[in-house]
């Protein structure tokens, strides 16, 4: 998977004059154009879009300090209709604008071509089942909060500790179907995992479609394919370095794809640093390209 990732990252590079076709991308990639964004985020700590724009204003930039063009034939070179637009994305990258750079010949910052290679950093197993589950619901109650890669999750844990103690018992009245007991579910609103981006958080249990929702928050999950990892270790250390393992290792190394649909954790609340089992399930279908698909 790696090399057709590489193949798909050298023809980006090649259309950073003109629209990129994220769909012909993902095409070369052999995924889908939902799982390249969520891999190409896992891998390169930032979403495809930052990097693509970065790109072109470390290929533009290079040019406005050249002083070969003017800068709207650069802006118009880069896809840019109009020398403000332009400029704006310039500074976004650079801090400063394209006219002060070429008259001070500023220092710029550089965004190298990527490319993703294995590393192998241990022999540590990655214990997993593949489960086919029909449609269910997540009742209970969600929060806008935003993602944190490394230690307690602020806004995370305030929505947990505002849940009142008669939503929890009607919840566990409602659990139904496997994973059993209160979960937490996340589901992404685009397809950045980049630190700080905003995600709907759920707090709920697993129940069948029908179940009466009442005053809880519902969530209609269709049919599907499900990776299922089961975790030992520290909280919630353990647990995000898990989610980083799934993309970044997983995924790679077999004939799976994530999809659309809440990441479920089943887990044990402790003490920040004491060791519980967790569950995590995230949602996957055959990749294409696959053996036997």
């Amino acid at each position: 998977m790696l090399e057709r990732l590489n193949q798909a990252l050298d023809h980006l590079e090649t259309c950073l004059d003109r629209e990129v076709d994220m769909a012909e991308v993902a095409r070369i990639a052999a995924v889908s154009e939902y799982h390249f964004r969520r891999l190409f985020s896992a891998l390169a700590g930032m979403p495809l879009p930052v990097y693509v724009r970065r790109r072109r204003m470390t290929l533009a930039g290079a040019e406005v300090l050249a002083g070969e063009l003017t800068l709207l034939d650069v802006a118009v070179r880069y896809g840019y209709g109009s020398g403000e637009a332009f400029a704006r994305a310039f500074r976004s990258v650079h801090g400063i604008g394209p006219g002060e750079a070429r008259r001070t010949g500023a220092v710029l910052t550089a965004q190298p071509r990527m490319s993703f290679r294995v590393v192998v950093e241990g022999a540590t197993a990655m214990r997993y089942r593949i489960v086919e589950k029909e449609p269910f619901r997540v009742v209970g109650r969600k929060a806008r909060v935003p993602l944190v890669h490394d230690g307690v999750n602020a806004a995370a844990s305030a929505h947990v500790e505002g849940l009142d103690e008669q939503a929890v018992v009607r919840m566990k009245e409602l659990v139904h179907r496997e994973p059993q007991g209160v979960l937490s579910a996340v589901v992404y609103l685009t397809g950045s995992r980049e630190e700080g981006a905003e995600v709907d958080y759920w707090i709920g249990v697993v129940t069948s479609p029908d179940a009466a929702a009442e005053d809880l928050d519902a969530l209609d999950v269709p049919a599907g394919t499900w990776a299922v990892f089961d975790n030992h270790g520290p909280y919630p250390s353990a647990l995000q370095e898990l989610w980083r393992d799934v993309f970044t290792q997983w995924f790679p190394s077999n004939p799976y794809t994530s999809r659309p649909g809440p990441e479920l954790l089943r887990t044990q609340p402790v003490e920040i640093g004491t060791e519980t089992d967790s569950q995590l399930w995230i949602p996957v279908e055959r990749g294409s390209g696959s053996p036997g698909a």
